[in-house]
């Protein structure tokens, strides 16, 4: 799908942009570019792919000259998915005056961090947390601008491809776990919603928090409800856990939740009783591909490895970070407020990991993915592969963005 072109489709895009602005042709100094996100403990598996990604992509944008003989230097900041650490790793940012952040792992952080970044006017690029609200809070007329933008799905995606799902397998009763999270409760409204209006019957909801390795009981609670299938929203440990909780139990239901399940540490944790878990992918690594697609060469040839701990998050981040650079360029500024309607306005098409983006911003919606843009993953053999062969056929010129 994704070949060396890709590297040609990257040049011919800059082409149609203007140079950086001629006033700064003179100034050799870094751009320094913010990356907020878990790199230690539970979630840091996506932090540390999303990362990756990053920096895949600055190194591509240096090796061309970065923008008019500008390097770009990234500056990194481990927020542990703590709400109030990532809010002081917001301030501490937007007081270096960084141009932009990519990142935000966590809805939580996310949610504490936003405020920080609106009020400075630095743009931001959420990587990988699909909360919703974090591109709704000061989208119009809330406030008549809006600086925070998104690389990934909402969770209102999610939870109407997970009905969706449920819906083409023919179930009408599904429970729900959540974790006690900002995520796993705005999670829980989300499919709660999105059942309901496609007339499924929600038979038990069930709550863990971060941290909790024993489920038995809510799982027990579940099955005795007469679901059939059970819905999960959490990240990676405490999904796998469920996981095996549930094959303990006999409970021989279909498994379905968050993109979360695609998380190396939940395949790990959750080994046999894993398999066959379903969940909503932007991205999904496909070995029959990887020989060509240039994306998992250079992760490969970076990092040493074509292990990625999440996928999509290496994804998500590395898009990300060529549509903002796409937009310093269209921007020919370091001004946040140029840099925020370059992005709303952006001329280049780019071909991405995920799908190929045109216009994927506008005033009025910062969110890039919308659903067409999403294929249905399921674990299988411990790594995550495509649920229905056609999705694996449909090219990413097909996902682009529904106008």
């Amino acid at each position: 799908m994704f070949t060396h072109s890709r590297r040609v489709l990257l040049l011919c895009a800059i082409s149609l942009v203007p140079a950086f602005a001629a006033a700064q042709s003179g100034d050799t100094s870094p751009i320094r570019i913010g990356v907020s996100g878990p790199f230690t403990g539970g979630s840091s598996p996506m932090g540390e792919s999303m990362r990756n990604g990053i920096r895949i992509a600055v190194e591509e944008i240096n090796n061309i000259g970065g923008l008019n003989g500008r390097k770009i230097e990234l500056v990194e900041r481990d927020d542990q998915a703590n709400n109030d650490l990532g809010a002081k790793i917001a301030d501490e940012l937007t007081q270096m005056k960084v141009v932009a952040t990519v990142g935000i792992v966590n809805t939580g952080v996310g949610l504490a961090s936003i405020d920080a970044y609106q009020k400075a006017r630095i743009p931001l690029l959420v990587a990988v947390s699909t909360g919703t609200a974090l591109t709704r809070k000061y989208a119009p007329p809330a406030a008549p601008e809006n600086y925070i933008f998104r690389i990934s799905p909402t969770l209102d995606l999610e939870a109407k491809v997970v009905v969706a799902e449920l819906k083409r397998k023919g179930l009408q009763k599904a429970a729900i776990l959540a974790d006690t999270t900002a995520y796993g409760e705005a999670g829980l409204k989300a499919f709660q919603e999105q059942a309901r209006g496609a007339g499924l019957d929600v038979t038990a909801e069930e709550r863990f928090k971060i941290g909790d390795q024993d489920m038995s009981v809510q799982v027990r609670d579940a099955k005795a409800s007469g679901a059939q299938a059970l819905v999960v929203w959490g990240i990676g440990p405490e999904l796998a856990a469920v996981a095996r909780n549930k094959d303990a139990l006999g409970w021989k239901v279909p498994m379905l939740g968050s993109w979360t399940f695609s998380m190396r540490n939940f395949i790990d944790g959750s080994g046999k009783a894993g398999e066959g878990a379903l969940m909503p992918q932007t991205f999904i690594q496909d070995l029959g591909s990887s020989a060509k697609n240039s994306f998992l060469l250079a992760y490969k040839r970076t990092f040493k490895t074509d292990r990625i701990p999440s996928p999509m998050s290496a994804a998500q981040g590395y898009d990300g970070m060529h549509l903002l650079y796409l937009a310093l360029r269209q921007a020919n500024s370091t001004d946040g407020t140029k840099i925020k309607e370059a992005l709303e306005n952006l001329k280049s098409r780019y071909q991405g990991v995920i799908t190929s983006y045109h216009k994927p911003f506008s005033k009025e919606d910062h969110d890039a993915i919308t659903q067409n843009m999403l294929i249905m993953g399921m674990v299988t053999n411990g790594r995550v592969d495509y649920a229905y062969a056609d999705d694996q056929k449909r090219g990413a010129l097909l996902r682009m963005k529904a106008q």
